[in-house]
């Protein structure tokens, strides 16, 4: 097919470039705003740039060699650092205009460096004699076999050669199969997750290879299953919010020490100056407590979370610490707290899923709670969120951008409202 040329005028969510066209936007991954390129048409409207006639001053050489075959992990690799994150930037400022706070102000964004992620969602593919493990090519199925990477933390990093070849060798792994690695406080944590069931050779293999490379516990899980011990060689423990815990095979973490720390201080900073010593907090969406931890400090926090294994291990730091914290299990999205029950805080913060806080939001703002702290990963659904604020008539205090997610276009936000 004959290569067109196109001008980029802007970039999309996703962070593709995108070109207005007689017949539609087109939309092109490594382009910048400003280039004008040649690319070749890969679907109606999609394409692949193939040379670039006019480039960006803000364009910038890659780290990672993985970026311009097509890595899934990263989209902005080729812009440069500050106009990246102004464009993180106006989509959280667009977010919460459209929720109805006009002209919103940031505070300064606090930015994650290089080589800090400390959790990786792998894919693994069995392709012949040879396994692939990595992530998913941009828009694709296919698995991109992961060589280096400039955004995950170097000890994860020198384990997947070793990973790869013990992959190789298990029989469990049939086709498809995912790892989940943690880098906790007491080495790596995997977590597999197979096409099929690993026998007791198999087991025993997994548990040399933890021996070796120091890692306390490898789980599995078939499918989406339950997960499973299937070699633990000693207690696993990170601290989160200061606390000692034991996460479950799998557990959600923030991606980064930094990017942890920048959150903690942002809600903690969102709280009301003056707090009664008996002032009730809630934390929705608790976790494994990474945020229930250091609002103990300033109250008595109630928090709540779905994941019957994050409620244990949130429980197990709480009553080892002799915090004021209080862990109850709860699924926030069928059965969302009440107006009597909200009523008696004095503030809550919420840490919601990707989708967000739909069913609990009504009942939040009809409740008149005097401080709401929302942490977002999402800028769509705090937009959706928000606008229940706005309508009840909080004000926005103040929003500050945590991009821990490095060179991806993922927005990690946290914003305060009161009343």
């Amino acid at each position: 097919m004959t290569p067109v040329e196109l001008l980029i005028r802007r970039l999309g969510t996703a962070g593709d470039g995108i070109a207005e066209t007689p017949e539609g936007p087109v939309y092109v991954a490594r382009a910048l705003p400003g280039e004008r390129i040649t690319a070749r048409m890969i679907g109606r409207d999609r394409a692949e740039p193939e040379a670039i006639l006019d480039p960006s001053p803000e364009r910038t050489a890659p780290p990672c060699r993985h970026f311009g075959e097509g890595c899934g992990g990263c989209a902005t690799q080729h812009w440069a650092k500050a106009p990246s994150i102004a464009w993180k930037e106006a989509r959280l400022a667009e977010a919460l205009t459209r929720a109805g706070f006009a002209d919103p102000a940031l505070l300064p964004a606090a930015v994650t460096p290089p080589g800090r992620r400390r959790r990786a969602d792998l894919a693994v593919r069995r392709d012949g004699p040879a396994i692939r493990l990595g992530f998913h090519r941009r828009g694709e199925g296919a698995v991109l076999d992961l060589l280096e990477c400039a955004v995950l933390d170097p000890a994860l990093i020198a384990l997947l050669p070793a990973l790869r070849e013990a992959l190789r060798r298990l029989p469990a792994l049939k086709r498809e199969a995912s790892a989940v690695l943690n880098l906790l406080d007491t080495g790596p944590d995997l977590l597999l997750r197979t096409d099929g069931v690993p026998d007791a050779s198999a087991r025993a293999a997994l548990a040399e290879f933890a021996r070796a490379h120091g890692m306390p516990r490898i789980a599995w899980a078939k499918g989406e299953g339950a997960p499973e011990n299937a070699a633990q060689l000693g207690p696993v423990s990170l601290k989160v919010g200061g606390v000692a815990v034991a996460p479950p095979p799998g557990a959600f973490l923030q991606a980064s020490p930094e990017g942890e720390a920048a959150i903690i201080a942002a809600v903690l900073a969102g709280l009301p100056e003056k707090l009664p010593a008996k002032a009730r907090i809630a934390d929705l969406y608790a976790g494994i407590g990474t945020l229930s931890f250091p609002l103990a400090g300033r109250g008595m926090v109630a928090a709540y979370e779905g994941a019957a294994a994050a409620v244990t291990a949130l429980d197990g730091g709480a009553r080892a610490s002799g915090l004021r914290v209080k862990a109850a299990r709860r699924d926030l999205a069928r059965q969302p707290l009440l107006v009597p029950e909200l009523s008696p805080f004095a503030a809550v913060v919420l840490d919601p899923p990707f989708a967000g806080a739909a069913a609990q939001m009504p009942l939040l703002a009809r409740a008149k709670v005097p401080r709401v702290i929302y942490v977002s990963c999402n800028p769509a659904a705090l937009s959706r969120d928000a606008a229940v604020l706005a309508a009840a008539g909080y004000r926005l205090v103040s929003a500050r951008l945590v991009d821990q997610f490095l060179w991806s276009a993922q927005i990690e936000a946290v914003a305060v409202f009161a009343r």
